[in-house]
């Protein structure tokens, strides 16, 4: 078992928009203390959803023109792609039950 992978703009645009599969995306900052109640959370999805969906995170301070892109306006927000396109959203930290739910509607 891994911790979540963090990527940047090109691992972003390979394994999340280019792989076509469902995956989780953690939009986040080291500074945000709800981005960190969350990161248990993604981990243990990480783990339930192994070879169903990814779970990756990507720093906003870092990254600032996929959020643009994405319209990202809170942290952390939590945002569901499948075929490289956003198809569900959640903003806040949420518990297990309420992430899970979100990608067992896509996955």
């Amino acid at each position: 078992m891994g911790s979540v992978s963090i990527l940047n703009s090109e691992q972003f645009d390979k394994e999340v928009i280019q792989d076509g599969s469902v995956t989780l995306v953690d939009f986040y900052a080291d500074w945000c203390g709800p981005c960190k109640m969350v990161a248990p959370v993604l981990e243990q999805l990480k783990e339930d959803y192994e070879g169903k969906a990814n779970v990756v995170k990507l720093n906003a301070d870092e990254e600032p023109e996929v959020l643009a892109k994405y319209g990202v306006r809170g942290l952390p927000t939590l945002m569901v792609f499948k075929n490289g396109e956003p198809v569900d959203v959640t903003v806040g930290a949420q518990p297990y039950k309420a992430l899970k739910a979100l990608l067992e509607k896509h996955a």
